[in-house]
């Protein structure tokens, strides 16, 4: 579709997540696209977050369910002797669904003929985008920014990278200190400094937009703490409250606006149909979002602290309803009757405002919550949809008790 003025249609530079899915929505919109991938296609979420976590919060799962002879006794089940686990290999399944994944990312862009070019993109002026480590340009109409974001370096303490924990053994405070043993990542050996011993150690860690390197300065943007400003259509602000930089765009965790990889893709999407003349802006309040332990932790739209101050601004009457696990047969069976969903509703007009969810299944659960604060339902509508037509006994008959109490 791009005319003789620009090499493409649309240009994006990362592909994560938000920009796999700018490219795909472009493509099924017609527009001749590239995307500079950086030699990361999947970037953050597929190769080092979101996917291998679940690979070994799977082999985790499982384990910990064998070990727990309590919990499998009331299924009348035993298991005769010492449940164990290969470390490598539990590693080796999370390393090969990332590739797996990637690769597949990959292939789809192809398939429907987005130009992939592996270098990183470096914004060199309106609507030229240079490939990093040569002299070559290419334009297009509009460009969008998926460059994600990465972890942050503690500042004032050794920071290691591209290396694994292999062993923590404990400290007891005031008496020992911490011993970690860190082996390199790809050959697998213990590295120089190898055992590191410190008074603490806390698996915590915080990310910053990957946007020093886009060439940003070339545009005179301005950041603040390195998030690209945007608008409610992801165009891009020459700085905090400034104006539009025309035709161009910014998505998932460089914008700071929401930093999950689903909201990364909403974004994308969002900025594409804008590209075409479509105004749409993203609605976060409906982006769902969870928390993989054990048990789950979901949530979607607002806190109830967040929903009290909303009505008191508004106001309207505030509405909460609770339906505890242990009244769900399904989860009974489980054994998993620990759990809890909240509700939070304006009881003038029904809307739905927030869910939170805590118990077994919790982050799938969260999805029809999420779509109804998107379709705007309320919480009469849903008690006609949800009863007496559901699959019983589920799960999801926690999730609306207050739906079906009005």
């Amino acid at each position: 579709m791009a005319g003789s003025e620009f090499d493409y249609d649309v240009i994006i530079i990362g592909c994560g997540v938000g920009g796999h899915g700018a490219a795909l929505h472009a493509r099924g919109k017609g527009l001749k696209t590239a995307i500079f991938t950086g030699r990361d296609v999947g970037g953050t979420c597929v190769n080092r977050g979101c996917v291998p976590s679940k690979a070994l919060l799977a082999a985790a799962g499982r384990v910990r369910e064998m070990r727990d002879q309590k919990h499998l006794e009331g299924f009348g089940i035993k298991v005769e002797g010492e449940v164990k686990y290969d470390r490598e290999k539990v590693a080796a399944h999370a390393d090969q669904l990332s590739k797996n994944v990637a690769k597949n990312l990959g292939n789809s862009l192809e398939a429907l003929g987005v130009d992939v070019i592996p270098e990183a993109g470096l914004l060199v002026g309106p609507n030229k985008v240079k490939k990093a480590g040569t002299d070559q340009v290419v334009t297009a109409k509009d460009i969008i920014l998926a460059p994600g974001s990465m972890l942050i370096q503690p500042r004032k303490v050794d920071g290691y990278t591209s290396v694994f924990a292999t062993e923590v053994v404990p400290g007891e405070p005031g008496k020992k200190p911490v011993k970690i043993k860190l082996v390199d990542a790809k050959t697998k050996e213990e590295i120089p400094d190898s055992p590191l011993y410190v008074d603490a150690a806390l698996v915590c860690t915080g990310r910053v937009p990957n946007t020093k390197t886009l060439g940003l300065e070339n545009m005179g943007i301005e950041t603040v703490r390195g998030f690209v400003q945007v608008n409610e259509k992801m165009q891009v602000l020459n700085k905090e409250g400034g104006s539009v930089i025309p035709n161009l765009y910014c998505i998932g965790d460089a914008n700071g606006k929401m930093m999950l990889a689903h909201a990364a893709s909403a974004q994308g999407i969002s900025a594409v149909e804008n590209i075409c003349g479509h105004p749409h802006a993203v609605d976060h309040n409906a982006i769902p979002a969870a928390c993989f332990t054990h048990p789950e932790i979901a949530m979607v739209g607002l806190t109830e602290e967040q929903a009290k101050k909303k009505a008191e601004a508004e106001g309207f009457t505030l509405g909460k309803s609770t339906g505890s696990f242990r009244a769900n047969s399904k989860a009974l069976a489980e054994l998993e009757g620990t759990g809890m969903a909240k509700c939070l509703f304006n009881k003038d007009t029904g809307k739905v405002l927030g869910v939170h969810i805590i118990g077994i299944h919790a982050s799938d659960l969260i999805q029809e919550c999420a779509n109804a604060i998107a379709a705007g339902t309320t919480v009469q509508e849903l008690s006609m949809m949800h009863f007496p037509g559901a699959v019983r006994p589920a799960l999801p008959d926690r999730c609306w008790a207050a739906a079906l109490e009005i």
